[in-house]
């Protein structure tokens, strides 16, 4: 295990923070986190957005025996998932999604299903949520770990283009991402029609997702729960369409010979201005998800 990810109270945070000290890590600031630390070769990072602490390098799994746990956490839980979290290894399929909130790219959705095998075929690769990976090669590592355990998928890749017709017919994002849930969870059930469960991200209510759910999908009971890429079938899900988003990405780019970024920043609209202008604003409808409000914005700044 290379990677170990778990939320933190802002109580647990201070401790974690006097644990280092005492400990004589080394500490720096980066963008979006409390703090950093280093000492050897493990790495400590608290995330703002959770708050959430992210463990990596050697060392880790002591790292997270003595220190996090006795002295942050106050339970142990390391290496003991099946005990605390069963439902884990029981036999379910997870969603998730990726490019949601990326102006340029597809929506890409994906499912894995996963039994106590798998799921500890899944936990010992370190198959964790896409979100927690920072690098493209290790989530293209990691999709081919998944694809090596023979486990059912289900990847559907929403284009620019098809994504802003479906857009259009739904007019709700929320029911866009139910339809495509639905999808995936359909297709799954074709490959595992055994499967007694499904498992989300808790984007929208249930019955949303049920409603858009088609025949062999509607027996299957569905869950949603926030944090669930905490579960390794959504978990591997996510590295699925990240992988798929990024391919995407890649490849699009290298055809327009621009680097395409992700999410919606200052650097997102520079390049969307430098594309219409170079190939006219329908460009956007091909590469772009047009209902943002990105697309004003670019399209108002080179009236």
């Amino acid at each position: 295990m290379t990677t170990y990810t778990t939320p933190l109270t802002s109580e647990q945070v201070q401790l974690l923070r006097e644990a280092l000290i005492a400990q004589q890590f080394d500490f720096e600031s980066k963008p979006y986190t409390i703090f950093t630390a280093r000492k050897d070769r493990l790495n400590v990072a608290v995330y703002e957005k959770g708050p959430k602490v992210v463990v990596q390098g050697r060392g880790l799994e002591d790292f997270i025996t003595f220190t996090l746990e006795p002295q942050v956490l106050g339970e142990a839980k390391f290496g003991y998932d099946e005990v605390h979290q069963p439902e884990m290894f029981e036999p379910h399929f997870g969603i998730d999604e990726s490019g949601k909130g990326d102006f340029f790219g597809p929506l890409v959705i994906a499912g894995a299903y996963v039994d106590g095998e798998i799921a500890r075929a899944l936990r010992d690769a370190g198959i964790q949520d896409s979100k927690n990976i920072g690098s493209d090669k290790r989530i293209r590592d990691l999709a081919a770990v998944i694809r090596r355990t023979r486990a059912p998928q289900s990847v559907i890749v929403i284009g620019p283009q098809k994504y802003n017709e479906l857009f259009v017919k739904f007019r709700n994002l929320n029911r866009m991402l139910a339809w495509g849930h639905a999808r995936v969870i359909e297709n799954l059930c074709e490959l595992r029609p055994d499967c007694p469960r499904a498992l989300s991200d808790k984007f929208a209510d249930e019955s949303v997702i049920q409603r858009a759910l088609m025949e062999k999908g509607r027996a299957i009971r569905l869950d949603q729960r926030t944090k669930a890429e905490s579960d390794y079938a959504v978990a591997a899900a996510s590295i699925l369409a990240r992988e798929k988003f990024i391919d995407w990405l890649q490849k699009t780019g290298d055809a327009l010979g621009v680097t395409i970024p992700r999410g919606a920043s200052a650097q997102v609209k520079k390049v969307a201005r430098e594309l219409v202008a170079a190939k006219g604003p329908e460009v956007l409808g091909a590469v772009a998800k047009t209902h943002f409000k990105t697309a004003r914005e670019v399209l108002d700044s080179l009236l």
